[in-house]
């Protein structure tokens, strides 16, 4: 790389933008000075400050380039083709890639269900039975349920300097605490694809049931999200069945968690020219929708 000639009022301010521009740190470069500037008389005939920089470290051979261009190449060629499918909230980017990488497929009816225990096959450890959801029917433990979890949810929204409104709803058919959140913050509490959302979900459900020989399962939601994801991941998986349809190669989806897994797979499940299935582990689990068998 060739020298740059950068001025400044002061010597410091010229190579902070030497710095800068050659994206190095001042300490590795090297500096001639070409003109020590002036103040000049109360501001007339001030001239700035001029030096020359150059990185320090020696220019790469022709042969080093070839080498490292060379092996971009095969980065690049080793993660191609990529394409992205357009959904009605979001871009979802998704990956293609060759059949051989994809393994033997799962009967299609197994699918749902098994995204369902999936969490218990992926680990070597030993898990205790999850709780059996049981419905509250005393009013008084019903709402001790609902300060609990606003208690712990209130400390955590004080603690993010953040007002939020929260409405509990207790449903007796399937026993689950709904909470919707409402304010001007919501989009730091869902998050990433509602990863923030998820976290909050899945820790007032600790606490909330720490202790408790009935388990309530938590739901947190806020300006309708969960139906507006649902909604997108749906339109996600139809569009995938189309361009695999078309292409005729199978298309991998970024990772998602369990819920997420499963409405691609319900949705798709269905399809007469496309099939679905997991593969991964967890956090990166992801679906795989590829043509369908003839």
């Amino acid at each position: 790389m060739d020298y740059i000639d950068v001025s400044g009022k002061t010597k410091e301010e010229a190579i902070i933008k030497a710095s800068m521009e050659l994206k190095t740190p001042s300490d590795e470069l090297d500096i001639d000075v070409l003109s020590e500037g002036s103040k000049g008389f109360l501001g007339f005939g001030s001239k700035p400050f001029v030096i020359r920089a150059k990185k320090r470290q020696a220019e790469k051979t022709e042969e080093v380039e070839k080498t490292e261009e060379a092996e971009e190449t095969v980065k690049e060629e080793a993660i191609q083709p990529e394409i992205t499918a357009t959904s009605v909230q979001e871009q979802e980017p998704i990956e293609e890639f060759s059949e051989k990488k994809v393994p033997e497929q799962k009967p299609l009816e197994q699918k749902v269900a098994e995204e369902k225990v999936s969490e218990q096959h992926r680990t070597h450890r030993p898990r205790k039975e999850a709780r059996k959801i049981e419905v509250l029917t005393d009013n008084e433990q019903i709402e001790e349920a609902k300060k609990k979890a606003e208690a712990f949810l209130s400390d955590v929204f004080q603690a993010m300097g953040i007002l939020v409104q929260m409405e509990s709803v207790y449903n007796k058919e399937d026993g689950s605490l709904t909470i919707d959140f409402s304010g001007e913050s919501m989009g730091i509490l869902i998050g990433k694809r509602g990863q923030t959302l998820d976290s909050l979900q899945y820790l007032t459900g600790l606490v909330l049931n720490k202790g408790n020989n009935i388990y309530v399962k938590v739901k947190l939601d806020t300006e309708n999200y969960r139906a507006r994801r649902k909604e997108t991941l749906e339109n996600l998986a139809r569009g995938i069945a189309y361009k695999v349809r078309k292409t005729r190669k199978p298309v991998v989806l970024e990772a998602m968690n369990p819920y997420e897994r499963r409405i691609i797979h319900s949705t798709l499940q269905g399809n007469r020219n496309v099939e679905t299935f997991s593969e991964g582990e967890e956090p990166y689990r992801h679906v795989v929708v590829r043509p369908r068998s003839r």
